[in-house]
């Protein structure tokens, strides 16, 4: 499966589809006390992984670009990789749940699954795929040991 979407871009569009729903449907919305605190956590939270993720590619020299995993030089497995084998698209749900929980919209019942199946099934699956190809039997018993999401 080509990979044809950039990350970045679903992103946006499912945090568009949050603002849009909070904004046409303000009846699905529901005032969590302390919500904007738990937001803001929540991107802390967030970008926590993913930065993580991103300077350990960088230290080794291997590429950050989610559209040419086959680009990929070294498989990293240590770091914030023991734990998840997507610290990026994880912090990047977080920071989609905490617009989610900041609006307080209900629409985010359907739209942050919606972006993780996507996530699953046009980006991290065709990723593995490659991947697998790249990095033979050693990606293969990552895949067995670590998660895909947490």
């Amino acid at each position: 499966m080509e990979l044809k979407v950039p990350p970045v871009i679903v992103l946006v569009l499912a945090a568009l589809l949050l603002w849009v729903g909070a904004w046409l449907m303000p009846h699905l919305s529901i005032a969590l006390p302390g919500r904007k605190l738990l937001a803001v956590l929540l991107v802390l939270a967030g970008l926590v992984p993913g930065i993580q993720a991103i300077l350990a590619f960088r230290q080794r020299k291997t590429t950050t670009n989610p559209m040419r995993p086959e680009n990929a030089s070294v498989l990293v497995t240590d770091g914030v990789y023991r734990f998840t084998r997507n610290p990026m698209y994880l912090g990047i749900l977080a920071l989609l749940l905490a617009e989610a929980i900041w609006l307080g919209t209900l629409t985010a019942l359907i739209i942050v699954p919606g972006f993780v199946w996507y996530m699953t099934e046009f980006q991290i699956k065709p990723e593995e795929e490659r991947l697998t190809d790249l990095f033979g039997a050693d990606y293969r018993d990552y895949l067995g040991r670590v998660r895909r999401w947490i």
